[in-house]
């Protein structure tokens, strides 16, 4: 199993793809209660990681507002929607 080090350095879509693939392992009823457990707590930090690298996207998107010629013009919170 890989440690929380390994899963600091996946990509958001190299998280994503390994927690969709947990899911659906966990969905299918075919592992054993250990196996569950041991990939049921790498979900969960996958969840976490995935849910911090989106935070950190929208943090910097928010700081980006592009002004007249595509000149950054200052901040501006995303619309949450």
């Amino acid at each position: 199993m890989a440690t929380k080090t390994d899963i600091d350095k996946l990509s958001f879509e190299e998280a994503l793809k390994s927690l969709e693939e947990i899911v659906a392992r966990l969905e299918s009823g075919r592992v054993e209660l250990e196996d569950s457990i041991a990939i049921y707590e790498r979900g969960a930090a996958l969840k976490a990681h995935c849910e911090r690298k989106l935070k950190d996207a929208e943090a910097r998107i928010e700081k980006i507002v592009l002004g007249p010629g595509g000149a950054p013009a200052g901040t501006e919170k995303l619309d949450a929607g």
